[in-house]
């Protein structure tokens, strides 16, 4: 199984979220991300949890070492993306996560934005914080 993490796994993470062991848990076997991931992730590190630059990087650092397959975002990804958003209804952003997972032949799409136990083209949504997720 290849896993695609979406970046509210990776953000809690790096939290004192109550969800913070089981995101831990969840990437400890490793998979892909997209560069959209780290934008997302180094957003919130600085807008909302208000880290400084110097966190951030080392954060950062941290990620890439554990991710090293980190997938860009290509005028075909943003092509994909659209269909993905028309096709089953879901917001731009969220397209976009989908369309790279399936970019990088991932089977599951770990997020906590999108249907639990749904499938898009053959990509399995699994939540990491619902407590029946394998």
């Amino acid at each position: 199984m290849s896993a695609f993490f979406d970046s509210n796994v990776l953000i809690y993470a790096y939290s004192s979220d109550a969800r913070r062991d089981r995101a831990l848990a969840t990437i400890a076997g490793g998979g892909v991300i997209s560069v959209q991931v780290l934008n997302e992730f180094t957003n919130v590190l600085r807008k909302k949890q208000k880290q400084d630059w110097p966190v951030i990087e080392a954060a950062l650092q941290t990620v890439r070492f554990r991710f090293p397959d980190i997938m860009p975002l290509t005028a075909d990804t943003h092509a994909a993306a659209i269909a993905v958003a028309r096709d089953h209804h879901l917001s731009f952003y969220d397209a976009l996560i989908v369309a790279s997972a399936i970019e990088a032949g991932c089977d599951t799409l770990c997020s906590e934005d999108l249907q639990h136990g749904g499938v898009i083209a053959g990509l399995r949504i699994k939540n990491p914080f619902i407590q029946d997720a394998p």
